[in-house]
């Protein structure tokens, strides 16, 4: 049985933090250019976005002025268990999501198992404890129930033994648990990105969520550091 980690890869992008201010200063017919940073070689110049074109990007930000981050777009192929994609499918204003589909392929599936598990909180919009776990391979809770470890390789078993019988894919993968791995290309503006991090960074999201979003916020905010600064509250000043 195969088990993997959760995975986002950053296949491409389009525009820079100075395409938001310029999005924005067209209104005005004006343009912006990047400054170059003091000392740096006129051959190999060191350039950084203007005090005013920052400040612009914040005031922005701020009242939701959101159509000129609406030109910057971010390309990912993620890899994540269907239970966390299931999850961010959900958001769909300003994004486009194709996906795997078992349904033609039947390539050896792959599981995801966390590290640990998380005890039961009474708070349901909390999910679960940040700070209690709960032992399920030893002691009392033990015989309740077979390992999800096991439960998990029936499932592939009692799935690769229909495809041997020669069921279509796409009822055999039915079979399957909702801890199996998905991937997906997901494509969106960069507005459309900063909304799904500042709802799925938020700790009352699904562990899970929160680790694929947060991949998801340091590739962004590498390529767009002051837009991504004032748009994702988590990383706000």
């Amino acid at each position: 049985m195969k088990v993997a980690d959760m995975k986002v890869e950053l296949l491409d992008h389009m525009g820079s933090d100075l395409t938001v201010a310029n999005a924005a200063r067209v209104s005005f017919d004006k343009e912006s250019d990047w400054e170059m940073v003091p000392g740096t070689d006129e051959q190999f110049p060191g350039l950084v976005l203007s005090s005013d074109d920052e400040k612009l990007i914040r005031y922005l930000a701020k009242h939701n002025h959101w159509t000129p981050f609406g030109h910057c777009t971010l390309q990912f192929r993620i890899k994540a268990p269907i239970f966390v994609a299931r999850q961010l499918v959900k958001h769909q204003v300003g994004l486009v999501w194709n996906e795997v589909s078992r349904r033609y392929v039947d390539s050896e599936p792959e599981f995801f198992f966390p590290e640990t598990w998380r005890a039961r909180v009474e708070n349901v919009k909390q999910g679960s404890s940040t700070t209690e776990t709960v032992e399920l391979y030893g002691g009392i809770t033990a015989p309740r129930y077979n390992s999800p470890h096991i439960l998990t390789q029936l499932a592939l078993q009692t799935y690769n033994g229909l495809l041997a019988d020669g069921v279509a894919p796409e009822q055999a993968r039915m079979i399957l648990p909702i801890n199996s791995m998905t991937e997906w290309y997901w494509t969106g503006s960069l507005m459309a990105f900063a909304r799904v991090c500042n709802l799925r960074l938020d700790p009352h999201a699904q562990l899970e969520t929160q680790l694929v979003a947060q991949m998801i916020d340091d590739l962004a905010r590498s390529l767009f550091p002051v837009s991504w600064k004032y748009l994702v509250k988590n990383n706000n000043n």
